[in-house]
């Protein structure tokens, strides 16, 4: 499958009632509207979404839905902050009959996910507010390739 990961959007600094809450800000809102124009325009959309339960995240999945015109986001507890490689892999091969899964979720995350798949552990990989990254992976298999890591100016940047 196409494993698509997209870092939520900048968000609020702090937020009276925790972290869970904390909110997207307009500049993360255009980011998650850049990615979503960028795949759509690559003919690169997802066949499906999953997003992380915290509410940055959720709002990412939204606003990128919104825009590729697409269904929204199934929210999957796994992919709060704080998750890990191993089970993030068995948790994506539920889904093994789509070609193109999307996640939306957290850092430090995506990176210990892709350095886990590529096999780069002890590598340094990191994905910005904002980013898209693409794996090919079949999971469980821990194995894969990575198709492209788009850091969110060049999403912006695009005519798209």
């Amino acid at each position: 499958m196409k494993l698509i990961l997209l870092r939520h959007g900048k968000a609020e600094d702090s937020h009276p009632d925790g972290d869970f809450s904390r909110a997207l800000v307009e500049k993360g809102r255009k980011q998650a509207r850049h990615a979503a124009k960028l795949l759509k325009a690559a003919g690169e959309l997802p066949d499906i979404i999953l997003t992380s339960p915290l509410v940055r995240a959720r709002q990412t999945a939204e606003e990128f839905c919104q825009t590729a015109e697409i269904p929204g986001a199934t929210i999957q507890g796994w992919l709060a902050s704080g998750m890990a490689p191993e089970n993030a892999l068995k948790e994506l091969a539920a889904f093994h009959d789509f070609k193109s899964v999307a996640i939306v979720g957290h850092e430090p995350d995506f990176s210990g996910l892709i350095q886990c798949i590529l096999g780069a552990n002890g590598g340094s990989i990191e994905i910005k507010k904002g980013a898209l990254a693409c794996l090919e992976v079949n999971p469980p298999s821990r194995r894969g390739t990575l198709a492209y890591l788009i850091p969110p100016a060049l999403a912006k940047n695009t005519d798209c």
